[in-house]
């Protein structure tokens, strides 16, 4: 099937930013998420589960409460706005099949929750909290607890029982996770033993909340795309602490006999998007973060003119292991800032 053309798509960033969401009218059928969420289908219906959650385009991933079904972010459904996501966000969540799945999964374990609704169940509440709980804006996670399983970055189960809900579902749900074999001797073994008798009590039953009302549709999203992304630059908004000068001095030299040799600050902004997407990784912190202490970093070095002396291959390396530290240190430290959630 050709993909559809949009009167946007030859716009220029900056003219793209001020049309509205719900000019956009972009649609999932003939994307690759139509594929991706047939994909989930199979999955749902190999295990016996009768519910289909339905989709729709929205500003970003979400399940709303009481409704089995999924929100996807317009920027997935069409590579110009892709791009423009990439460029505003450094990153774009779901932006592979492997990525988009595994937010799909997690989604169906919101939409199973709904629809059947779980979270009324003893055994539910004992095992994961109360669905009644606030759900927080922010949260601190404990990376080494084995109470919660590993599904999306940023500990995400850690959050709040029903992301905790999720998250088991979306590792149960997966095919050869071998989930058995991975959380063996964790505590969280139980809370995926539960979701494997709770999926095959349900297996063949229709779900008494099957409802396809969708919140939030971009149709009815009459903010522009700048007005958009200012809000959600403005959610991962963190001002880096002036506590690099030591370590900075430790990779680089201020010594005058080095004056000819490159810059630091050079050195970085070189480096920069592989350093940042690396840590990302490796801590879970937000692209878009990093980026705001690599500035930092990139000034404290033209100011004390710090310069590269030896192998820049190992000063990638030491870097990088600098910037994780400091990361995890901010996140984690005496001192520590809160963690943002999805």
């Amino acid at each position: 099937m050709p993909r559809r053309k949009y009167p946007w798509e030859k716009l220029s960033d900056e003219q793209l930013l001020k049309q509205r969401l719900s000019g956009l009218r972009v649609v999932l059928e003939g994307t690759w998420l139509e594929d991706c969420l047939n994909t989930l289908y199979e999955e749902l219906e190999e295990r016996g589960i009768r519910l289909k959650p339905h989709a729709w385009i929205s500003s970003e991933w979400f399940s709303p409460a009481g409704v089995p079904g999924i929100a996807i972010p317009f920027y997935l459904a069409h590579p110009r706005l892709m791009k423009l996501e990439k460029k505003m966000m450094l990153d774009v969540e779901g932006g592979t099949r492997s990525e988009c799945m595994a937010i799909l999964r997690h989604e169906a374990g919101h939409a199973m929750q709904h629809a059947y609704q779980f979270q009324r169940r003893r055994r539910w509440q004992q095992l994961f909290g109360p669905s009644s709980k606030h759900y927080p804006r922010y949260y601190r996670p404990n990376p080494a607890s084995r109470r919660y399983v590993q599904h999306l970055r940023l500990w995400y189960a850690q959050s709040h029982p029903d992301e905790d809900f999720a998250e088991t579902f979306a590792v149960w749900l997966r095919p050869r996770s071998s989930w058995r074999t991975r959380y063996a001797g964790w505590p969280a073994l139980k809370k995926l033993e539960y979701v494997d008798e709770l999926m095959d009590e349900i297996a063949g039953k229709r779900p008494p909340a099957n409802g396809r009302e969708r919140v939030d549709p971009l149709r009815e999203l009459g903010q522009t795309i700048g007005e958009h992304y200012q809000k959600k630059q403005a959610f991962y908004a963190f001002t880096p602490p002036k506590t690099y000068d030591r370590d900075l001095s430790r990779l680089f030299s201020a010594d005058p006999r080095h004056r000819r040799h490159p810059s630091a600050s050079a050195f970085i902004r070189r480096h920069r998007a592989h350093i940042r997407q690396l840590v990302a990784r490796w801590t879970g912190e937000n692209q878009l973060t990093l980026d705001a202490v690599l500035d930092d970093m990139i000034v404290r070095c033209r100011e004390l003119d710090l310069r590269v002396v030896g192998s820049e291959r190992k000063l990638v390396t030491d870097f990088i292991v600098l910037l994780t530290a400091k990361t995890m240190h901010a996140l984690f430290g005496p001192a520590r800032r809160k963690w943002i959630a999805l």
